[in-house]
């Protein structure tokens, strides 16, 4: 028997004791619940996820307590939920990479993403802006091609982490574009944004909560937005597509699952919770600040969404041959 098996097993035996307990008059949530964030704290995943456990803190009556476990592209906090008990008491915010595009960056993983996990539902997503330099003497996209193509072969990007949406983002606009980047992986979105207003790396996709700041001083100039429709906080920023990339589409995103097994009853209570939090005043201001777009929904809309990202981004993948193993 795999790994794998043993531990769905396993999940699926928890499943039907917790769900015996429920049966029984047992209460969700009894005692606080572990929320945990595969980024430092500080970050914009952290700062989402305590928003959100705050208010569900709030509205279930029990503390949301967020255990922070960065590492190796989100790869250490999934195992370590994949193995937690599933009784809704161990939570994850599972990310782009996480459910999407770690399956195919490494040949070997300690968790399956589409069998390990049990969705509560999306969370939000964060949209990408390509930026660079404002010494790249390239205004809008149409400029960006000229430079590109009188630069080939010269010419680096820098994003937060090998596998991260941004990197994915620009070899997918490469791709596209027909040109090659050198990939300058960073540790964090704030230490690459500094090199590229420093102009140690000419340009890169930023989410909106990290470069908005620097774009609004002047020290970051962007070519377009990796969206389908204008940001309303850049309404003058075209989409890339309307640049001519037709149908760009990229971003970063999250949800929030819990261990495969997790009883059905408290499932539903957590996504209840959760688009009730997403659907909030509080919430939806402290979004609006972060440059996050809430983006509430069932379970089942959520293992739709990742099935169709991890195909999308998979694809990509093994067409320009990622590999972080």
């Amino acid at each position: 028997m795999t790994a794998v098996t043993r531990r769905t097993v396993c999940a699926l035996g928890l499943s039907a004791a917790t769900a015996a307990l429920w049966a029984q008059g047992t209460g969700y949530p009894a005692r606080p619940v572990e929320w945990v964030v595969p980024y430092p704290a500080g970050g914009g995943t952290d700062v989402v996820a305590r928003t959100l456990a705050e208010n569900l803190a709030k509205s279930l009556g029990q503390s949301f307590v967020i255990n922070n476990k960065p590492g190796a592209g989100t790869n250490i906090a999934a195992d370590y939920v994949a193995r937690a008990r599933p009784d809704g008491y161990t939570l994850l915010t599972a990310d782009t990479a996480t459910l999407a595009a770690n399956p195919s960056l490494y040949s070997r993983l300690t968790y399956n993403a589409e069998r390990d996990f049990t969705p509560i539902g999306l969370i939000g997503r964060f949209h990408l802006l390509l930026v660079v330099n404002p010494s790249v003497p390239a205004r809008n996209l149409r400029e960006l091609l000229a430079w590109v193509k009188g630069n080939e072969g010269k010419l680096n990007y820098a994003s937060p982490g090998a596998g991260s949406p941004h990197h994915l983002a620009m070899e997918l606009f490469a791709a596209r574009i027909g040109a090659h980047f050198t990939h300058v992986p960073y540790r964090g979105a704030a230490p690459a944004v500094q090199d590229v207003i420093g102009a140690q790396v000419p340009m890169m996709f930023v989410d909106l909560a990290a470069g908005y700041p620097h774009i609004v001083a002047g020290r970051l100039r962007v070519i377009g937005v990796a969206s389908p429709q204008r940001l309303t906080s850049l309404p003058d920023v075209p989409t890339l597509a309307e640049g001519g990339l037709a149908d760009f589409e990229a971003y970063a995103w999250q949800g929030l699952v819990a261990p495969a097994g997790t009883p059905a009853e408290v499932v539903d209570k957590l996504n209840g919770a959760l688009r009730n939090a997403l659907d909030s005043t509080a919430v939806k201001a402290r979004f609006q600040v972060l440059g996050v777009e809430p983006t509430p929904g069932t379970p089942q809309q959520m293992a739709t969404y990742a099935k169709s990202e991890r195909a999308r981004w998979g694809d990509l993948i093994k067409l320009i041959g990622i590999r972080l193993d």
